[in-house]
């Protein structure tokens, strides 16, 4: 590669996991260890049967993967990977991938595969998540993480969301043009009663009514198209796009028991497309206001939803969510950096937005608030807190705005305390871990996830890698988390039943956070911190715990499966609010399960329950109290 394009690749690495977290050095050393190639469409990158020695990241186009049976395992774009599974697990591959675009791809050899993974577990944990999600289908026979597949399975009713525009036979052609701008559609049907017998669109009325001067008072029967092609409701959207696209039309109703109920065009059809959380993220880093990004974030729950109803994994939704939640606070900052360099504050200072809890860990289900923190480089400028005081205060309002609540912890990079040069926050770090006091270490355990969004990311590397370092010699500071993590209960009573709220609000109700989600992401940091361990998604802490004996591989898988069986009730209860027009939260009625669903939670708090009482054993009280 030339000089240019190797500058172009490290850039495209930083903005692509897990390469991402690797070191600034590291990432930049890379271009000279890869190749690229460029794949037609259709054409193989692997095949089942054939030995491979490289990784792939899609640099431009899209790959489809698929199993030795021909099942469709995941779709990817941009920063899609393939060949992790094959590298690990030896030749020859299992798996067939192939471009569904023409597609440019980046080789990683396998020797530089197993050295980085070796030597940076965030870049082995990405991988190890990966080959344990994409398994999971084979498992459950349940879920899909093919997103663009998913989204291609929404029926026609739910794609024609409204009544559809209609005259009765007989009508003059000028009527039923009026009816059509009254309504402000491109297209009406024409009935008989309640039967269907033809349709009007905009091109009839210009090829046939006005091209040829026909008189507008003539019947609407005289230009229609007669007995048109229909579409059942219950048909998948895919199966609308192949009949217009094999028919050549743009408009097709739906009808049920042979009554229409609606009508489907092209354009609905790529609105469609447009709701997935790419077509989102890539619309919200076009605005170019803080009242376009939030216009473009509300489409959020709607996504959730049809992702929800299509049984795609937690994992893949939280994953989704926090995506979208990226691009909406980087381009808010990104916003308001230009806004206060056109007032005069000069160019931003070297700083590092970090963001914390669970949209670090990609775990943001909808709902979540701020959490986010600014370490300023120690060799800024004077000046650099005033500038960057003011740019956290517009970002906290710009992402109110789009809809994350603020904090009500105050735990946001407007707060004096949460913005601090970089030796500022290591003298924080060091107090939470090598003093660390009980109440003290409860509003710190927060920072201990986290990951940069925006700015000088070397900033939070250096950060990172000492507290990573001093962590596991924090005994106290360790205790001290592991108390939390065991007084964080599952809502589970002596006799299995569910422990719900007596009065207030939430009267009846379970907690799926607190006791649920929650507990699970404090065992996984205590193990994580207690090892050494950089990871910070909780799936990855746990099967890294697993990995080095912290835990037993059996109760990390155990409580990764207890995770999403809890994050799958959650997602679904929001779902159902948003739908109902409530805000999303996390309290369930035990009314709104099932029975299966009922039982299959109440393991779910077993398992975590049994995983808090074996960490009390390995930090015993007589530690912090």
């Amino acid at each position: 590669m030339a000089d240019t394009e190797l500058a172009e690749v490290a850039d495209f690495l930083s903005r692509h996991a897990p390469f991402d977290a690797l070191p600034e050095s590291v990432r930049r050393s890379l271009p000279r260890r890869m190749t690229s190639r460029y794949y037609r469409r259709g054409s193989h990158l692997m095949a089942v049967g054939r030995d491979s020695d490289d990784l792939y990241l899609v640099r431009s186009g899209a790959i489809e993967i698929r199993d030795a049976d021909g099942g469709l395992v995941r779709q990817g774009a941009e920063g899609t990977t393939a060949g992790s599974t094959t590298l690990v697990g030896g030749n020859p591959s299992r798996f067939d991938v192939v471009a569904m675009e023409d597609t440019l791809a980046l080789h990683l050899p396998a020797a530089v595969f197993h050295e980085l993974s070796g030597a940076y577990p965030r870049f082995a944990d990405h991988f190890d998540m990966e080959r344990t999600d994409r398994l999971r289908p084979t498992a459950t026979g349940t879920r899909s993480t093919g997103h663009g597949e998913a989204i291609l399975r929404v029926s026609a009713r739910e794609v024609a969301r409204r009544e559809p525009v209609t005259v009765p036979l007989g009508a003059a052609i000028a009527e039923a043009a009026q009816e059509m701008t009254a309504e402000g559609v491109s297209s009406l049907l024409v009935l008989d009663g309640e039967r269907l017998v033809g349709i009007l669109t905009d091109r009839d009325l210009r090829r046939r009514v006005v091209a040829e001067g026909l008189d507008p008072a003539r019947p609407v029967d005289e230009v229609m198209t007669p007995d048109p092609l229909v579409a059942d409701a219950d048909a998948s959207a895919l199966e609308l796009l192949l009949t217009m696209t094999q028919a050549n039309i743009h408009h097709l109703p739906v009808v049920e028991g042979g009554r229409p109920i609606g009508m489907v065009t092209t354009t609905d059809l790529m609105r469609l497309e447009r709701v997935s959380a790419v077509y989102v993220a890539g619309d919200v880093a076009k605005q170019t206001d803080v009242a376009g990004v939030a216009a473009v974030a509300a489409r959020l729950p709607r996504i959730v939803d049809q992702l929800v109803e299509q049984e795609v994994s937690a994992g893949d939704i939280t994953r989704m969510v926090t995506a979208v939640g990226d691009a909406v606070e980087r381009r808010i900052i990104a916003l308001v950096e230009a806004e206060l360099e056109a007032e005069g504050w000069g160019p931003a200072p070297s700083y590092c937005w970090m963001v914390l809890g669970s949209k670090a860990r990609h775990e943001q289900a909808l709902g979540s608030d701020q959490d986010h923190a600014v370490i300023v480089a120690d060799d800024a400028p004077e000046g650099a807190e005033e500038y960057v005081a003011a740019l956290a205060e517009r970002v906290v309002t710009g992402l109110e705005t789009a809809g994350y609540p603020r904090c009500d912890g105050d735990v946001m990079a407007s707060n004096p305390r949460w913005r601090q040069r970089l030796s500022g926050w290591r003298r924080e770090f060091r107090q939470w871990i090598e003093q660390p006091v009980s109440d003290a270490v409860l509003t710190a355990s927060i920072f201990f996830d986290s990951r940069p969004l925006a700015g000088d990311r070397g900033l939070h590397e250096a950060l990172t890698a000492e507290v990573t370092a001093r962590a596991p010699q924090g005994t106290l500071f360790l205790a001290h988390l592991a108390k939390q993590a065991v007084l964080n209960e599952p809502p589970l009573g002596f006799f299995r039943g569910f422990v719900l709220a007596k009065a207030g609000e939430h009267k009846d109700t379970l907690d799926l956070k607190r006791g649920g989600i929650g507990a699970i992401v404090d065992l996984a940091r205590v193990h994580a911190l207690g090892n050494g361990l950089a990871s910070v998604s909780t799936r990855s802490r746990l099967l890294a715990a697993g990995r080095c004996g912290a835990m037993s591989e059996t109760t990390a898988g155990s409580l990764v499966h207890a995770l999403e069986l809890i994050s799958q009730v959650r997602l679904e209860h929001q779902a159902r609010q948003t739908r109902a027009g409530l805000t999303p939260d996390s309290r369930i009625s035990p009314d709104e399960l099932t029975a299966l669903e009922q039982r299959s939670l109440r393991a779910a708090f077993q398992t975590v329950r049994r995983a808090q009482q074996a960490l009390a054993q390995r930090y015993p009280a007589q530690h912090y109290s």
